[in-house]
């Protein structure tokens, strides 16, 4: 059986180490606590962040601990790392909120029982410190003119950076040293956009406390072009069903390019590497049959094999003439929808959420992209009638892949 090191370099996992031989040896010879970092931004997990719980639930397989750290104080910041323009500033409030809403999601992929996983927020030690104490002990181990040097620092200096940003990384890198010192953390993973704060948190624990910890990055989820991948035409993949219901996610990667379902597979499944190079011979139509493997393990991962189930289920009737399935995504209509006894075409799919704007609706419209129980709508105008929902419903389809159900009872 190989080593935990090794199943993540096989899998095509890590990108940077600061020191591979050892962090190799660490991990063959020690069950060791290591910690990544969620700074809660939203009140949801988004696929960027299936990454790295992944990440720690092959560790913890392989009897590692993890400690996933909440951004409680540097949430109240935010990280330069990655963005354009300054992150926008949230509320205590909203920050705990978040906060409650990742821990929740957390424990299906990390077991937290008897000390065998750890969660701590680094509000309990960022939110009470003596600014002057703190550029004593911790700023004067960081040089501005090399952090300048750090891609997350010059990308931003044309477009401006805060001095409130300019202390995330010092900020981060103390997060580090106190994890080492409160629970002997030794190693710190992240995304590879996090490379430069890593070296940060490693050089401050050296420096400060003379410990040897480590770092390593993983591959940040991108396509075969390089872009990132987790993002839809309504924003980001979430893994709350109520911000992206089961079926949406299932068709997310039931719809991934080719190109993309090997690293897919690697990269958010826990299939054998063997069985992944074997689903990866596949060519032509079979490769349809990889895809819904790989949408029914990734959402049997987020949503339960249920859950995964009705999905696979729901997408599989899409494709059988007249079949219309009671999983699919649907939206119940009142009364007050229908003017004259129809309701206007633009205006159904932006009540199903299929457009986000009137204007994006005629849109669809007018490329011939949209079709109401498998007639296509031609005319920006279409009105659909009350009649059409004698049934109980109607089928709208948007381009190829996208089907919605719109429920009326009359």
């Amino acid at each position: 059986m190989s080593s935990v090191f090794e199943e993540l370099k096989a899998r095509g996992v890590i990108a940077q180490m600061t020191d591979e031989d050892a962090i190799r040896d660490l991990l063959d010879r020690e069950k060791v606590s290591f910690y990544i970092g969620f700074d809660p931004t939203a009140d949801s997990l988004h696929v960027g962040h299936f990454v790295q719980m992944m990440v720690m639930a092959h560790m913890q397989r392989a009897g590692h601990r993890p400690i996933a750290l909440m951004g409680g104080g540097t949430g109240m910041i935010g990280d330069p790392s990655g963005k354009t323009d300054m992150r926008k500033m949230l509320t205590p409030e909203t920050i705990q909120h978040n906060i409650d809403c990742f821990q929740k999601q957390m424990t299906r992929f990390i077991d937290f029982s008897d000390g065998k996983a750890l969660i701590v927020n680094n509000a309990d030690w960022l939110m009470n410190l003596n600014y002057i104490e703190f550029l004593r002990e911790v700023g004067v181990h960081f040089s501005v003119n090399r952090m300048l040097t750090f891609e997350c620092f010059k990308s931003r200096l044309e477009r401006g950076l805060s001095f409130m940003e300019f202390n995330y990384m010092l900020m981060q890198s103390y997060d580090f040293y106190v994890l080492n010192q409160e629970h002997g953390c030794r190693l710190e993973l992240g995304g590879d956009d996090q490379w430069s704060n890593i070296i940060g948190g490693v050089e401050l624990c050296r420096r400060k406390a003379g410990r040897e910890v480590y770092g390593m990055t993983f591959s940040l989820l991108t396509n075969s072009e390089g872009k990132k991948m987790g993002k839809t035409e309504k924003g980001a993949v979430w893994l709350d069903a109520e911000k992206m219901p089961p079926y949406e996610f299932f068709q997310y990667w039931r719809n991934v390019d080719d190109a993309d379902v090997n690293k897919c597979l690697r990269l958010l499944t826990f299939l054998p590497m063997e069985e992944i190079d074997e689903l990866s011979k596949a060519e032509g139509s079979a490769i349809n049959e990889v895809k819904e493997r790989l949408a029914w393990e990734i959402t049997a991962l987020i949503h339960g094999k249920e859950e995964a189930d009705k999905a696979k289920e729901a997408a599989r009737s899409l494709f059988t003439a007249g079949a219309v399935s009671e999983h699919m995504p649907s939206t119940d209509l009142s009364a007050d929808a229908f003017a004259d006894g129809a309701i206007s075409a633009i205006e159904l799919l932006v009540l199903t959420g299929l457009a986000p704007s009137r204007g994006e609706a005629r849109r669809l419209i007018q490329q011939g992209g949209v079709s109401v129980d498998d007639q296509k709508i031609t005319a920006i105008d279409a009105r659909i009638p009350q009649k059409d929902f004698e049934k109980g419903y109607v089928v709208l389809r948007k381009g190829k892949k996208v089907f919605h159900k719109a429920v009326f009872q009359a």
